[in-house]
């Protein structure tokens, strides 16, 4: 009697312990954003408390199914990869960072399998995410009727709206929480039937990418219009709402010289310049070294941070014969890192590291995507989006594996996965590992 007395206790105990790191990781996650906005060290402290809690849990529920799933495998061989090219040909001491960069993929599994099963938790953080985006887009809105945003900071000085942070950073962040955001919203509304929901949904569509071209950051802009792009081919519902801000957008655009001089002069003429003579630019001189790294080491690449640690030794600096660069030895040509992902990765672990993770972000496409239809609610169709925004291989963006670039994507992920896997299990289809809150639910 005594020791089954002593097992109830360490069953409750267990049970109470779970349930606590439960109740961390989901308020981690609900707070993720904020940190994220404004904390970057702190923002990479949540995520890699929730990642550390997760594996906690793991172990302490042995629950190991979550391994099972086809992307989750992926994840990790790639990650065993770009660890494998930073031990072989990286910078010792890039070698933890590289092993550290598991946290992202674990955050992935903790918010698809464990922290977002909840339904209620996911209706929350969309919560937080709208409320992010409406709060960029009112102090953006401020600051271009008024001077200076609530916290008296002024725009940057290229004439670009910073919204409620310093620095020109608000455009890439409004662009992540977009789609997220604002499209749920507006499922929400034109599902209801209503010509005055109709009418709300469009209006808060095109105040919403308004607002991007106001910001005056020229990839974050284009983006968006890819998203809206995408957004009114594979969603009938909002084609109507896509169209009319599309129309809508192009008229700002249009008004620009004379609502705002100095976005005009960034977002259009400086970019027609820069168009124009790209391969003189920065971005020209970052892409012809990086495509020389890789030409130089294509199959491991060079090894976490590849590209910054290597981007000004003479051997990179010759150039590729088929590519027009200026100026293949000016020191232009060197960054932090080459400001696509798709070249970080290649710089990184090279092509076998390229053709991993394409096959990864394809696994999460079509995992979020399901069938045809087949999408649970408008926050699974604002996260496909994202993904395939953030992944598209054109683009100009920050390093995928710094934070909080980083925590956002991951976040978008996990969360987007999460919301598939809710809708395959609202279905009563049994999936690979499923949580144990999840099969009771």
């Amino acid at each position: 009697m005594a020791a089954e007395t002593r097992n109830r206790d360490i069953t409750g105990d267990e049970a109470t312990f779970k349930r606590w790191l439960l109740v961390a990781a989901t308020w981690s996650v609900l707070l993720l954003p904020l940190g994220l906005m404004y904390a970057r060290a702190i923002g990479d402290g949540m995520l890699s408390l929730i990642a550390m809690l997760f594996l906690v849990h793991a172990v302490i529920a042995r629950s190991w199914d979550w391994l099972k799933t086809p992307w989750t495998r992926l994840m990790f061989t790639f990650w065993a990869w770009l660890t494998f090219c930073t031990w072989l040909m990286g910078a010792p001491h890039t070698l933890a960072q590289a092993v550290a960069s598991a946290r992202f993929f674990a955050l992935v599994v903790a918010l698809e399998t464990w922290v977002l099963v909840d339904p209620v938790t996911r209706r929350r953080l969309w919560w937080v995410v709208l409320g992010s985006a409406i709060w960029i887009l009112i102090e953006c809105w401020q600051q271009y009727l008024l001077g200076i945003n609530e916290i008296g900071w002024p725009r940057f000085g290229d004439g670009a709206l910073t919204g409620p942070f310093r620095g020109p950073t608000a455009g890439g962040t409004y662009l992540l929480l977009f789609f997220p955001a604002f499209l749920p919203l507006c499922f929400s509304l034109l599902r209801r039937g209503r010509a005055i929901d109709m009418l709300a949904a469009g209006a808060i569509l095109t105040l919403a990418a308004s607002t991007m071209i106001l910001i005056g950051q020229r990839m974050p802009a284009l983006l968006m219009a890819l998203g809206l792009g995408v957004s009114g081919l594979l969603f009938r519902e909002v084609r109507l709402p896509v169209i009319l801000t599309v129309l809508v957008s192009v008229a700002v655009l249009a008004l620009l010289p004379i609502i705002s001089p100095p976005v005009f002069e960034k977002l259009v003429v400086h970019f027609t310049e820069q168009m124009q003579h790209f391969w003189a630019t920065p971005y020209g001189l970052i892409f012809g070294r990086a495509i020389t790294m890789i030409q130089a080491h294509p199959w491991v690449g060079l090894g976490w941070d590849g590209f910054r640690n290597n981007c000004m030794n003479p051997v990179y600096l010759g150039g590729v014969p088929w590519l027009p660069v200026s100026d293949p030895t000016s020191p232009l040509g060197c960054n932090i890192h080459p400001h696509n992902d798709w070249l970080l990765i290649a710089t990184d672990s090279g092509m076998v590291g390229v053709t991993l993770f394409a096959a990864l972000v394809v696994l999460w496409l079509k995992r979020i995507r399901g069938g045809t239809g087949d999408l649970a609610n408008g926050r699974r169709a604002g996260l496909l989006v994202i993904l395939f925004v953030t992944m598209w291989p054109v683009a100009s963006a920050t390093s995928l594996f710094t934070v909080p670039n980083a925590g956002w994507i991951f976040l978008m992920v996990g969360w987007g996965l999460a919301e598939a896997r809710a809708g395959l299990a609202d279905g009563s289809v049994q999936l690979p590992g499923a949580s144990t809150r999840e099969k009771t639910a």
